[in-house]
């Protein structure tokens, strides 16, 4: 996965949560960007056939940007799944979000032979919890016997 689909999966959940155009500043809060460097990439995706921006208004994917959206988001929730279920890395939201920029489609297919993807993916995908809801997480961690 690259940074422009990264773009594409953020703009792709904020639509949905929004149920309209993304905003340019929940793209870079989601981000952690600033707007001026989501504005640019933005327009790069425009460019591409990939997203439409209006300006005050928003930004929406085009058909070919929503599969590549759902594919990047698959990704994320293939990784995010592996993190928690299989390694059971306690930061895995953080781990998966670095993670995701350098795995590719190699990778994330092998990775989702372990993890054993469900079908409704990536409409598993919970933007609230920015999780994956076919996540086993323990409610407690388990401590380590002192001795």
């Amino acid at each position: 996965m690259n940074t422009a689909d990264q773009y594409l999966k953020t703009i792709y959940v904020v639509q949905e949560q929004e149920d309209g155009p993304a905003s340019t500043g929940a793209i870079a809060d989601a981000l952690d960007v600033s707007p001026a460097s989501a504005n640019e990439m933005i327009g790069k995706l425009e460019e591409r056939g990939l997203a439409e921006h209006e300006k005050y208004k928003g930004v929406r994917l085009t058909d070919d940007g929503i599969i590549r959206a759902r594919d990047a988001l698959q990704t994320y929730c293939i990784i995010e799944r592996f993190l928690a279920n299989v390694l059971a890395v306690e930061d895995f939201r953080a781990e998966a979000r670095e993670l995701e920029a350098v795995i590719d489609d190699t990778v994330a297919e092998r990775l989702d032979t372990i993890i054993d993807r469900q079908p409704e993916c990536p409409d598993c995908f919970d933007p609230e919890s920015d999780a994956c809801a076919c996540l086993e997480i323990a409610s407690t961690p388990v401590e380590p016997e002192q001795q």
